[in-house]
């Protein structure tokens, strides 16, 4: 297994530069390359998972040889190598599997794209860089994999780079994230310092030594990287622009690439975390705010991809505030169920705008075709997508039996078991939120009557290309959770994923009573059935107006709608004094500093020009230069005597 390892990133970096490189020669071909590389990646983790499916519970790492020999600088010793166990493996397979989806529906997404080779030398890029991630066993390397993937999102999100928004919003997210990678950065510097290696080995091993308060800051300077990648509270901000992107590149950053990198480094260190009480507390609120927080927005905005984007900053921190409760394992299986059904979700809006997009274009219709005020009833042109669409909302809003209700009970009852009351309730608002907006959008866009002009506007079902990979992720959506997850604590996937954190987290966790079990599934199934219980009688029965509702709480409304002035409070607060910051030290520079140079500059030319007057080019002019010149040396020579008697 561990002699073919290497193929896994290969791959997908093999069709980046062959679609760079030879892209508008190859044309649509391009998309072909993609696909076959991903897939023998895809084929390569599957191989990985059952080798270390076979291996049983085996305590640390399968794999952790180095390949290549990379930096070489006195004490400093960094080599390319993979770090195989049941946590990389599971990455693994969401990573190829979604990514594997998202090519081949690409195809029939960006059919019409004139720079549909160059998409498809990005998407496997972004690929490979996140699988570089995961496969690392030290830190250097999770830095190089960790940098890719935010060069590739601001590659993707600003690929239609002649559209102003997309270029912003490529320039949004690549600003926001060096905030969050400086504190990585230091976080990884003092780990070398503190440790003296950057292999996730050796700085396990030694975690327990060093003392708790250094500990502590090193967690939290990587956490900050987290928060970054992550698109947590106060780094959320980049994420739902990231939307001007085209969307299968929402699909990918959301639900298997860059946004699951902060959530699986943070697993990844927990021999450094479990020892930080304090950072843990961190992680913990930080994860269970901002669930909250996205989701209150979520609740009224009308762009059908924005929805989802502050959908899956609130699924994150969902899955940060089982880190932070001490139950890693629910958090990795909701990243893994999240990844299907978020997929699903942002491939059926692509589905949608798709089609919306085109039936506008060729009525001639100038609405927004995001916007899903302007859909409705398009279950009767769309059954596949709608279908599928549906099946996505009912696993993220926990519905028993799709996938979201087993990773996100989990989650809310370890937070129970563990005593921290106050973010199991925030957790479970959140999710009567969650429920409430995405049974609102898909009422809004599915049901009910259009809102477009039928006799003009003839939206249609997406080709196979697209459809196709939506019903993958639906069959995923609706079965994944229970294959792996059932019976809850027992089941396959926390078996499978035990050997990595057991060891770690020491004695076991005090089990859930059955009866007590039954009333924490009940009460998450009853909160999220009342979510769309109030979504269902507002836009779909229309027996409660949610006019009069917003118009009953203005302020609220307008808050939640403006996003809680957050954009707003951030260019006041940072941005603004900071362009006035630069304009202050570029007048300093334009005006004082450039002034006194090219000031000495003008005064050098002008006496050049001055004196070039004097050079003629008359001999009779400088013969009488010369007499007068003479005749003044004589007369200054009588006058001061020296030629007196």
């Amino acid at each position: 297994m561990q002699s073919l390892i290497w193929i896994i990133p290969v791959a997908p970096m093999a069709a980046a530069i062959i679609n760079g490189v030879l892209g508008k020669k190859l044309g649509k071909a391009t998309g072909a390359v993609g696909i076959l590389a991903v897939a023998i990646s895809f084929v390569m983790a599957l191989y990985v998972l059952a080798g270390v499916m076979a291996a049983g519970n085996h305590e640390g790492p399968l794999a952790d040889g180095p390949f290549y020999q990379w930096i070489v600088s006195g004490a400093f010793n960094v080599q390319l190598g993979y770090y195989i166990d049941p946590l990389a493996a599971v990455m693994l397979i969401v990573v190829t599997s979604v990514s594997l989806l998202v090519h081949i529906y690409s195809v029939g997404y960006m059919a019409n794209d004139g720079s549909f080779w160059r998409f498809f030398c990005y998407l496997p890029l972004f690929t490979f860089a996140m699988l570089m991630l995961v496969l690392a066993n030290n830190f250097l390397q999770l830095f190089l994999g960790w940098e890719g993937v935010g060069l590739c999102s601001y590659l993707l999100i600003g690929f239609w780079y002649n559209r102003k928004s997309a270029s912003d919003a490529a320039m949004k997210a690549f600003i926001v994230n060096r905030v969050g990678d400086f504190g990585f950065t230091i976080g990884i510097i003092l780990i070398w310092l503190t440790f003296g290696s950057l292999s996730f080995t050796t700085v396990f091993d030694k975690a327990s030594t060093v003392e708790v308060g250094f500990l502590t800051m090193i967690t939290l300077l990587l956490f900050v990287g987290a928060c970054g990648k992550s698109a947590q509270i106060p780094l959320y901000t980049w994420l739902p622009d990231a939307m001007e992107g085209p969307t299968p590149v929402s699909a990918l950053i959301h639900a298997a690439t860059m946004v699951t990198a902060g959530v699986y480094m943070v697993a990844r260190m927990y021999p450094l975390f479990i020892h930080t009480p304090v950072t843990l507390s961190v992680v913990a609120w930080v994860g269970g705010i901002t669930a909250i927080f996205a989701a209150s927005i979520g609740l009224v905005q009308n762009d059908i991809k924005r929805i989802l984007a502050y959908s899956t900053v609130s699924q994150l921190g969902y899955m940060f505030l089982a880190l932070g409760v001490v139950v890693p394992v629910s958090g990795i299986f909701h990243l893994f169920t999240h990844a299907f059904f978020k997929g699903l979700l942002f491939l059926g809006a692509g589905s949608v705008i798709h089609s919306v997009e085109h039936a506008f274009e060729h009525a001639g219709v100038h609405d927004d075709p995001q916007n899903i005020q302007n859909m409705g009833g398009l279950r009767r042109y769309m059954p596949w997508t709608a279908g599928t669409f549906l099946i996505a909302c009912l696993a993220i809003s926990g519905i028993f039996p799709f996938a979201g209700f087993w990773s996100k009970d989990e989650i809310l009852t370890g937070a129970f078991v563990n005593g921290q009351y106050a973010l199991y309730a925030i957790g479970l608002v959140t999710a009567m939120m969650t429920a409430f907006y995405m049974f609102r959008e898909y009422f809004l866009v599915f049901e009910g009557t259009p809102r477009f002009d039928t006799h003009h506007v003839h939206p249609h079902e997406s080709p196979w290309w697209m459809v196709g990979p939506l019903a993958v992720l639906a069959l995923l959506s609706l079965v994944a959770g229970f294959a792996v997850g059932a019976p809850p604590e027992h089941g396959l996937f926390r078996n499978f994923l035990d050997p990595v954190f057991a060891p770690v987290l020491g004695a076991e966790h005090p089990e859930t009573a059955f009866v007590e079990t039954l009333i924490l599934i009940g009460a998450s199934l009853l909160i999220a059935v009342i979510g769309i219980y109030i979504a269902m009688m507002m836009y779909l029965r229309r027996a409660w107006s949610p006019q009069a509702v917003s118009a009953r709480f203005p302020r609220l409304y307008d808050l939640l709608y403006h996003k809680w002035y957050l954009d707003e409070i951030y260019d006041a607060a940072i941005v603004q004094p900071t362009l006035a910051f630069a304009r202050f030290l570029w007048g300093f520079d334009s005006g004082v500093i450039d002034g006194m140079v090219n000031g000495v500059g003008a005064l050098i030319r002008w006496l050049g020009q001055g004196l070039r007057r004097l050079q003629t080019g008359s001999v009779g002019n400088y013969a009488l230069g010369m007499s007068l010149g003479l005749l003044v040396i004589l007369g200054s020579l009588l006058l001061s005597g020296t030629f007196h008697g």
